[in-house]
């Protein structure tokens, strides 16, 4: 039986460095983790910037996306060494939906992300209100860390839609961020159970994979120990 490795996959906004502590606790459970750092300018670039981060390895891969990174995993998931996807508070688009489909019909009440108009061909979140959207269960002091290191979000990697989404051909996991104010909890449980995904939910803000890395890295052990 191979013990699978395990591939993370950052979001927007952010790079992989948010991972440390999912990839130490991994670690120490004797995962091979590799963490992507995606360029976030397109969805082709994100997705062939993955395929190289699973290919520089041998055997089956989990493939872990948070935010974002869950269309970038939708994506490249096809790839034949991947056995199985896991989703952390993420969009799991189906065929030809992108992150600009799937934010254009918000329900009714939801909080707006404070996306601020772009620059360039970039967004970025307003630095005030990151704290409160994005990361309210950190710390102010990392929260305000974080709002002023954001990544540029290329807008040409909101439009870019899935070809064939992987998770329509592989075993999915997805763990539903409860108090998450960027991606509604609400629609994250729509695509988890369109997905056909097991599904368990916590309490945190959408830096779920930052402030909770025991309970993200949990599932993501649970999607190993099923597909060893």
């Amino acid at each position: 039986m191979t013990t699978p490795r395990i591939v993370l996959v950052h979001g927007g906004f952010v790079d992989g460095s948010g991972w440390q502590g999912v990839h130490a606790l991994l670690k120490n459970d004797g995962y091979d983790v590799a963490v992507v750092q995606n360029p976030t300018i397109s969805l082709d670039g994100d997705a062939a910037a993955t395929r190289r981060v699973i290919d520089a390895g041998e055997g089956p891969v989990v493939l872990v996306g948070h935010s974002y990174g869950g269309v970038v995993i939708s994506e490249a998931g096809t790839h034949a060494d991947v056995a199985a996807l896991v989703y952390i508070a993420a969009f799991a688009p189906d065929k030809g939906e992108s992150v600009n489909s799937l934010i254009a019909d918000p329900p009714p009440g939801a909080p707006v992300p404070p996306i601020l108009p772009p620059v360039d061909g970039f967004l970025y979140l307003d630095r005030e209100r990151f704290h409160a959207a994005f990361a309210a269960d950190l710390p102010a002091g990392q929260a305000a860390f974080m709002a002023d290191s954001q990544v540029p979000w290329g807008v040409g990697a909101l439009s870019g839609a899935v070809a064939e989404p992987a998770w329509r051909v592989k075993p999915s996991w997805y763990l539903v961020a409860a108090d998450d104010r960027m991606i509604p909890p609400p629609a994250q449980r729509a695509m988890a159970e369109r997905a056909g995904s097991t599904v368990s939910e916590t309490s945190g803000s959408h830096a779920v994979y930052v402030s909770d890395p025991a309970a993200v890295a949990a599932v993501i052990v649970q999607a190993a120990a099923a597909v060893r």
